[in-house]
């Protein structure tokens, strides 16, 4: 799933680049910061996505991936000198205070173990490099060009886990869920993230994405049945008031490492 997500949204990013001709590098060594974002931000955050809804349902993985903005702000204070102040550890306590509430919730078609947790958690911080790497990406190339490198050279990363011996098995409506998951979910979802990103604050942007985990545990209920229990509900208000007060906080300047 996260291969051919990778490789079928990429081939729509590359043709887009290259009706728009944007499919270009302003210098060869941008090359080496593509391909350790593609490696993190793709080829690691799609499978550790999969994975932890494989181990854990949807509602849980969506709830741990919004873990990211604790992680950026550690990962900030560490690359790119921002500092990490009091209230940012504190916001990070609340997070990780809300995943451990999470933890202990179950039942209603949420399975909550070892595996779900740790590659919820890989997703976040996965998840967070999309800000760091966006942060210095978007001052120098449009989101056409960013993904017609990116999303293929993480699908390369992919590719030695794939079973291609599965593709016989896989039936049209399967090719179908695939190919929506590559055009919507991928192409167009990452097109306009990013053009609005350009376009508004990065935390007003966040604001707004906030709303995925919501939808997504709308959804996995409606559709699956999957239910978080009372600590579950609690822990995942947690993590989203975190999320949403990080991404609000001003910023301070960064110091002369950046």
């Amino acid at each position: 799933i996260a291969f051919y997500r990778a490789a079928l949204g990429g081939l729509l990013f590359v043709a887009h680049a290259g009706i728009t001709r944007q499919l270009r590098l302003q210098r060869r060594t941008d090359l080496l910061a593509f391909v350790a974002f593609a490696l993190v931000g793709v080829t690691l955050f799609f499978t550790a996505l999969n994975m932890a809804i494989d181990a854990g349902g949807v509602s849980l993985a969506f709830i741990l991936l919004y873990t990211a903005p604790a992680f950026v702000a550690v990962l900030a204070a560490i690359f790119l000198g921002e500092k990490l102040r009091l209230v940012n550890l504190a916001l990070i306590g609340v997070s990780m205070t809300g995943v451990i509430l999470v933890a202990r919730s179950g039942g209603g078609g949420i399975e909550v173990g070892t595996a779900a947790i740790v590659w919820g958690l890989v997703a976040g911080l996965s998840y967070s490099s999309y800000y760091l790497f966006g942060k210095w990406v978007l001052r120098r190339y449009r989101p056409a060009t960013i993904y017609a490198f990116v999303l293929p050279v993480g699908a390369l990363g992919l590719l030695p886990f794939v079973p291609f011996d599965a593709v016989r098995l896989a039936t049209p409506a399967l090719w179908l869920d695939v190919g929506l998951m590559a055009g919507l979910s991928t192409y167009l979802a990452y097109l306009v993230y990013y053009l609005g990103l350009q376009r508004v604050e990065a935390s007003r942007a966040v604001l707004v994405a906030t709303i995925e985990p919501v939808v997504a545990a709308v959804l996995a209920a409606s559709l699956f049945g999957e239910r978080l229990g009372t600590w579950g509900v609690l822990g995942a208000l947690l993590v989203l008031a975190a999320a949403v007060l990080t991404s609000i906080l001003p910023r301070n300047a960064p110091s002369s490492r950046e």
